[in-house]
């Protein structure tokens, strides 16, 4: 096959991060097709919600305007989740980010509707937002839910849950901060238990590669449901972050 046919067939090129001196690759940007109600969404509600990525630390004191505890969710999807956090827990300030633009037009119009003051979104790569705008030790919870599970063995160190961004999460936790996780594939929670139970600062909840039943705090989904009238697993990971345990 020639080199021209083999361009023609490569994806689009993904975002990355560093893990040493290697090159992680964490997602591939997927745009979608925008409806007319997301656009507007994006022209009215964006200077509201959105957080314009700008890779210096942030002061979100002053975005909310109040000092509470904050809540990171990575990859909210189409928003359904951070949604309905953001509804039944309006104590805590909320933080959203996703690279899928169809489903941050679709929360934004969400939001709006509700009136969340208390939610800010970032359209940006969540691992340079988690670096440069996120302050160490201030963040309350870290939600990762249903993650891209790259199934395919080659592709499976594209994978988002990955040392590198274990230790980053460590390290933006607060002590007595959790980390929440849910996947549908059971090959991805054995990776996530591979690499959050051997990492400095976490612990299982339920103990060595253990899960937990659904939280309250987690809607399931649509999507969920159906699968598990098929059959198919879902694995909910709490990891806590001690309170005696000493900065990174």
């Amino acid at each position: 096959m020639s080199d021209v046919s083999e361009q023609r067939k490569a994806p689009p090129k993904p975002f990355t991060i560093e893990e040493g001196h290697r090159k992680v690759r964490s997602f591939v940007l997927r745009q979608g097709r925008f409806t007319p109600a997301q656009q507007r969404a994006f022209d009215a509600q964006w200077p509201r919600f959105g957080l314009d990525y700008a890779g210096a630390p942030r002061d979100y004191d002053a975005v909310f305007g109040r000092q509470t505890r904050r809540v990171l969710e990575i990859g909210f999807g189409n928003g359904e989740a951070l949604r309905f956090a953001a509804q039944h827990d309006p104590a805590r300030d909320y933080i959203g980010i996703e690279v899928h633009a169809p489903g941050v037009g679709r929360l934004l119009n969400a939001l709006a509707e509700d009136g969340s003051d208390h939610v800010r979104i970032y359209h940006h790569d969540a691992v340079e937002v988690l670096e440069h705008e996120i302050a160490d030790a201030s963040l309350d919870e870290v939600r990762i839910y249903f993650p891209d599970p790259w199934h395919k063995k080659r592709h499976n160190k594209r994978r988002l849950v990955q040392p590198g961004l274990a230790c980053l999460l460590v390290r933006k936790l607060a002590p007595g901060g959790r980390l929440h996780l849910a996947t549908d594939w059971h090959d991805y929670a054995e990776q996530m238990w591979d690499v959050l139970d051997a990492t400095p600062g976490l612990v299982n909840r339920a103990g060595s590669r253990g899960s937990v039943p659904r939280p309250d705090w987690r809607p399931q989904t649509h999507f969920e449901t159906r699968g598990q009238k098929l059959g198919h697993g879902v694995w909910d990971l709490l990891y806590d972050r001690p309170l005696s345990d000493p900065l990174p």
